[in-house]
């Protein structure tokens, strides 16, 4: 299992991909329930990238009934709000949808959004 330090390196190595490399650790977190691979900090350097995945990795512990790594409590909220879909008529449903710990660093996403088969 790839851990989510290193998932962050991926994506930023090819932002075009992000959301492949992020629900690829989403998918293989909920099988493995690998607390190894989300206790490593990620490295604070792009504040929206940041957030979403402090966000993803408190989400999946909550799904768990785990505690969080204690590195996401230091990645703060984005200055501005962050609609991860981009697109404009979702961004009031987004509002509403958002799980708390999204909601909390101003990253706003559909409830579905780490929804996977």
């Amino acid at each position: 299992m790839i851990s989510i330090k290193k998932t962050k390196e991926l994506i930023e190595e090819d932002k075009k991909n992000w959301s492949l490399y992020l629900m690829n650790f989403v998918v293989d977190f909920r099988y493995y329930k690998d607390f190894e691979s989300i206790k490593e900090k990620i490295l604070i350097s792009d504040e929206k990238l940041d957030a979403l995945i402090a966000s993803t990795v408190e989400y999946l512990c909550n799904e768990l009934r785990i505690n969080y790594p204690e590195w996401t409590a230091k990645i703060p909220a984005c200055v501005h709000p962050y609609f991860v879909s981009g697109i404009e008529n979702l961004k009031a449903i987004s509002l509403v949808e958002s799980p708390l710990v999204f909601r909390i660093r101003k990253v706003f996403v559909l409830e579905n959004f780490l929804d996977r088969c």
